[in-house]
């Protein structure tokens, strides 16, 4: 991108030294600036990205997006000796999305969102890998779907990619469509709505209402794809669905894309879906739904049915995600990216249905506000359903999983709670044995990872 372009497509205040330059990248990291890069100043929770831009001219950066004002009467002489620009801003996060929001406009090649409640990552990269098998594609790296996320993703991507493949995040209204406006989206998918973010949202209703803003910039003629197996969305598409092209999916409900025949085993599913077998490399019957929206959007770009089945196949899980890790007999799987009622539910399901012993590692779901309780509670009900045998909680409001549990009929000896990692662990270390499948989940926050770490030994 040309500085002169960038120029026209950002709302600035000051420009000092302005050049006629040619930017490589926008970064917003200085250990990763290279020669000719823009760097924008992002301030955190923990740092101000405005206090590094010396470091990042010093790295290669030719031109630097801040939004502070208070510089030293030298740097003019600075920057015209060491032939660098600044620009000043109101918002380096707005601005971010303006940089976006300009190369997508230079993007004329199609861009496919996902969104939803649980399975944003895993569907994306499961799309991504159907969609690579044809075209030389690029998707958001990790669950990298915010408000700087999603910008960096476009901003990042080679523009002689054939197909970018983004991932939308949100907590509040309002954030979906603004990325959703960067973003422009030619196919638009909804995964689910569940009930993660409740606390922020107060209601599913109002995080169907979320997810739909993803609507806001899907291009006319764009196809939404949606989860007919879903309560809400099944609903919304009953009064909907003449407004809108729409492809549908399902296990359960009648769609498009339907999957059916359904075999299940530890490490794989088969199903066949428009009289076509498919084979997922992973057990867990939310991979049948990540799949279902890859044959689906494979469809839609016209792919044929071997290349779907071959993307499926060769699709790679982000890491953290449904890991299986396999340590002397013992099988670890490891969740413990993020934890919402939804996805938590798929996991356990997907504990249930294997063979040996079955331990559950659970933490606490965020973020859910009044209705933590009763979610909580509402897991320990599907820990007797799946015949779960050892289950182990750690933080606040997981003790009710266990109380709910045990009210159920779990054995009270096999129950454990704990308010911190460490004891979890030493627990773990000392039950374990061959054959057993233990599943590690919760939200970030906990850092569940090192409960992996410290049990894969």
């Amino acid at each position: 991108m040309k500085l002169e372009d960038i120029l026209k497509n950002i709302t600035y205040q000051t420009i000092l030294n302005e050049l006629n330059c040619q930017i490589n990248n926008v970064v917003t990291d200085t250990r990763k600036i290279k020669q000719n890069d823009l760097y924008i100043g992002i301030i955190g929770e923990n740092f101000d990205g405005n206090d590094f831009y010396k470091e990042a001219f010093e790295r290669g950066a030719k031109v630097a997006i801040l939004s502070k004002n208070d510089f030293p009467s030298s740097l003019i002489d600075y920057l015209k000796q060491n032939d660098k620009c600044i620009i000043v801003v109101e918002d380096t996060i707005k601005c971010l999305g303006e940089l976006a929001s300009y190369k997508r406009s230079l993007f004329q090649k199609p861009v496919v969102a996902v969104t939803g409640s649980a399975g944003k990552t895993s569907t994306k990269d499961m799309v991504y890998s159907v969609l690579n098998e044809k075209y030389n594609a690029y998707k958001t790296i990790g669950n990298q779907n915010n408000h700087i996320g999603l910008p960096l993703t476009i901003l990042a991507m080679d523009p002689q990619k054939d197909i970018l493949v983004v991932e939308m995040g949100m907590n509040h209204l309002g954030e979906i469509s603004y990325l959703t406006n960067i973003a422009k989206p030619d196919v638009a998918i909804i995964t689910n709505v569940g009930t993660a973010h409740i606390g922020n949202l107060g209601s599913r209703e109002n995080i169907l209402k979320a997810k739909l803003e993803i609507l806001e910039g899907l291009k006319e003629n764009g196809t939404l794809v949606l989860n007919l197996d879903n309560d809400l969305l099944n609903e919304w598409y009953q009064n909907n669905q003449a407004k809108y092209n729409i492809k549908t999916f399902s296990i359960k409900n009648k769609a498009q894309f339907q999957a059916q025949d359904i075999t299940e085993k530890e490490n794989e599913s088969i199903f066949t879906c428009q009289d076509i077998t498919y084979h997922v490399p992973i057990g867990g019957e939310h991979f049948i739904y990540n799949a279902l929206v890859a044959i689906t959007v494979g469809s839609i770009f016209n792919l044929t049915h071997d290349e779907i089945q071959k993307g499926i196949e060769n699709f790679e899980l982000s890491r953290n995600r449904m890991h299986l890790i396999e340590n002397k007999g013992i099988t670890i799987i490891d969740d413990c990216y993020n934890s919402n009622f939804d996805s938590l539910s798929y996991s356990i399901k997907y504990l249930g249905s294997l063979r040996g012993r079955k331990i559950a590692v659970l933490g606490t779901m965020l973020e859910l506000g009044e209705f933590s309780e009763k979610l909580h509670s509402d897991i320990g009900s599907l820990i007797v359903e799946e015949d779960i045998d050892i289950l182990i909680t750690v933080g606040e409001y997981t003790n009710l999983i266990n109380k709910k549990a045990i009210e159920l009929g779990f054995a009270s000896q096999n129950s454990y709670h704990f308010s911190n990692n460490t004891d979890a662990i030493n627990l773990i270390n000392k039950l374990k044995q061959k054959d057993d499948k233990i599943l590690i989940k919760a939200s970030m926050r906990l850092n569940f990872k090192e409960i992996v770490e410290q049990i894969n030994n």
